[in-house]
C-alpha cells in the first residue's frame, strides 16, 4: 500500500475511511473493496501522488461470495451455511479543480491499494462548482444526499438557455416555480408563457397569503372570466391580417372569405383607422350563405375578447426586473398559438433594437409550440429565438413532458438542463442527445429518480450533479386535481 492507516474506520486526521483500490485500474475508473457501507451516487475520494486529492463517485455496488449452487439449495432447504461474502464498489473519477472554474482529469491511474474516504464537503463543493455564480447564483437544492448547497450561475443559464424535462408528476413545474423564484430574487426580467395557469401562485406564499414576490409579478389573461385576478391581454385588430384572423376560426383555409374579410378591413380603416371585430361584422352585408356564415365566426371570435379596437402595449408585458405572466388557460390551442407567435415575434424584434430590456423568456408544455414533427404557428419563431436569442440577450427556459416531441434543434440549443424522473424510452433517447457530459451512468439513474430529485447539468456546473430541490417559497400551482375526496 502506498497510504496505511489502523483500521478503526477513521483516518488519523478524521477522514471516514470506506475501502481500498485493488484489482485492474483504468484512468477513469477504479474498484474498491468496502469496509464501511456506502451507497451508489456517494462520493468519495483518494489521494493521487501526482495530483493530490481526486473526487469520484459510487457508480455500482456488488456483492461477491462464494456461495455455489449447492449451498444455496441448502440454504434454501433451511440449513445453517456459512459462506464468505465481500461488497465492492465501482467508482467513476471526476478528478480534481484546476482553478479557473473547471475539472482536470488524472493522466495516470489511481495505484492499488490507495485508501478510499468518503469525500469531504470542501473538496466536493471545489471541484462541482457548487456556489457556481457567487452572490448572484440561483439555489437550486441541495447535493443530493448531502446538506451542499447547489448554486447555478444566472447569467449562464439565461444567456445559453435552459430545459426541463420530466414525466407527468415528475416535478418539473414545481423546479421551474424554484427556478423563477430565484430569478425574482435577482430582478431578471422574466414572460412566462402559461398555457395551463399554473405560475400565477408566484404571488401567494404557500399558505395562500401573499408571497414576498407579489408586487414584482403581473398576470395577464386571454379569458379574464376563468382567470378573474389577471389583467386582460388583447390583441389590436388592425394590426392582424384576415388570414391571421381566420385561422383561428373553420374557415381558415377559405380565400374566398379572406378576400372578403379583407375588403370589410379596408373599409373599417377608412371609417375610423382603429377597429375591432364587431366592427369589421358591421361591414359583412347581404344573406348569401357564404357571408352569413363569415359574419357569424367572426362574431363568435369576438365574443372571445382576443380582439379588441386598442390592445395591451408590448412595454407593459416586458417589465424591467418584473415577472409577467401571460395565462393562456381557456384559449383554445388555435389561440394559444397565434398569441405565442405573434409576442414573441414582436418581442424578439423589440430587443434586436434595445427597446426593451434583457429577458428569460418560459416556454411550458414546449412540445405544443415547437413539435420535432410537423409545426405550429408559433415553430418558427420559437427555433429563431432558441438559434439566436443569445446574441440579442433573450434567454428561453423550455419545459416539457416530452423531450422526444420537442423539437431537436430547440433542445439541443439548451446548455443548462435539468432533468427529472423520466421512463419513456424515445424521451431518454433525446435528452441522451441533447445533453453534453452526461454519462451512460446517470442515463441509467434517470428512470430511477424519485420525486423531487433531478440532475443538473451545465449553469455553471461542470458536471452532472444530482440535486435535491429546495422547498418553494410561494404555492404550488401545478397540483394534479384529487378524485377521490375523503
Amino acid at each position: 500500500m502506498n497510504d496505511s492507516a489502523e483500521f478503526t474506520g477513521y483516518a488519523a486526521d478524521g477522514r471516514e475511511l470506506l475501502g481500498a483500490v485493488f484489482g485492474m485500474v483504468g484512468s477513469y475508473d477504479f474498484d474498491f473493496a468496502v469496509t464501511v457501507s456506502v451507497e451508489r451516487n456517494e462520493y468519495v475520494q483518494v489521494h493521487h501522488g501526482s495530483y493530490g486529492w481526486l473526487l469520484a463517485r459510487v457508480e455500482e455496488l456488488k456483492l461477491k461470495t462464494d456461495l455455489d449452487s449447492e449451498m444455496a439449495r441448502m440454504v434454501a432447504m433451511g440449513e445453517r451455511v456459512d459462506y464468505r461474502e465481500e461488497e465492492i464498489a465501482h467508482a467513476s473519477i471526476i478528478g480534481f479543480a484546476d482553478g479557473k472554474g473547471g475539472i482536470s482529469a488524472p493522466k495516470q491511474p489511481v495505484p492499488a491499494g490507495t485508501l478510499v474516504y468518503r469525500a469531504e464537503d470542501a473538496l466536493i463543493a471545489s471541484v462541482l462548482s457548487l456556489s457556481a455564480g457567487g452572490g448572484s447564483g440561483a439555489l437550486i437544492g441541495t447535493l443530493h444526499s448531502r446538506s451542499l448547497p447547489v448554486y447555478t450561475d444566472i447569467d449562464t443559464m439565461v444567456q445559453k438557455h435552459i430545459s426541463i424535462v420530466a414525466k407527468t408528476g415528475g416535478g418539473k413545474s414545481y423546479l421551474a416555480g424554484v427556478l423563477l423564484e430565484e430569478m425574482l430574487k435577482n430582478r431578471v426580467t422574466t414572460l412566462i408563457l402559461d398555457p395551463h395557469g399554473e405560475y400565477a401562485t408566484l404571488g401567494e406564499a404557500p399558505d395562500g397569503g401573499r408571497s414576498r414576490f407579489s408586487p414584482d409579478v403581473i398576470e395577464f389573461a386571454v379569458d379574464t372570466e376563468v382567470n378573474p385576478g389577471a389583467q386582460p391581454l388583447r390583441f389590436t385588430c388592425s394590426n392582424f391580417s384576415a388570414a391571421e384572423i381566420l385561422s383561428l376560426t373553420p374557415l381558415g383555409e377559405n380565400k374566398a372569405a379572406a378576400a372578403t374579410l379583407s375588403a370589410c378591413m379596408e373599409r373599417a380603416k377608412e371609417k375610423g383607422g382603429d377597429y375591432d371585430l364587431l366592427d369589421l361584422a358591421a361591414e359583412m352585408e347581404g344573406d348569401a350563405p357564404a357571408m352569413v356564415q363569415l359574419r357569424k365566426e367572426v362574431e363568435a371570435l369576438a365574443a372571445m375578447n382576443v380582439f379588441s379596437e386598442h390592445g395591451t402595449r408590448t412595454d407593459q408585458i416586458a417589465n424591467p426586473g418584473k415577472t409577467t405572466i401571460i395565462n393562456l388557460k381557456g384559449a383554445v390551442p388555435e389561440v394559444q398559438g397565434l398569441f405565442v407567435r405573434r409576442l414573441l415575434t414582436a418581442l424578439f424584434e423589440l430587443r434586436k433594437r434595445g427597446k426593451i430590456p434583457p429577458l428569460l423568456v418560459v416556454l411550458e408544455e414546449a412540445h405544443n409550440f415547437c413539435p420535432q414533427q410537423g409545426k405550429t404557428e408559433a415553430s418558427r419563431i420559437v427555433r429563431t429565438v432558441a438559434a439566436e436569442g443569445r446574441k440579442f440577450g433573450m434567454g428561453l427556459l423550455v419545459i416539457t413532458q416530452r423531450a422526444a416531441k420537442v423539437d431537436k434543434n430547440v433542445l439541443s440549443q439548451c446548455n443548462t438542463q435539468f432533468i427529472l424522473k423520466l421512463t419513456n424510452g424515445n424521451d431518454l433517447k433525446a435528452v441522451a442527445a441533447s445533453v453534453e457530459g452526461i454519462t451512460p451512468e446517470m442515463l441509467e439513474e434517470i428512470p430511477r429518480l424519485t420525486t423531487g430529485v433531478a440532475i443538473a447539468v451545465g449553469g455553471g456546473l461542470p458536471v452532472p450533479v444530482l440535486v435535491d430541490v429546495r422547498r418553494r417559497e410561494t404555492r404550488h400551482g401545478g397540483e394534479s386535481a384529487a378524485l377521490v375526496r375523503g
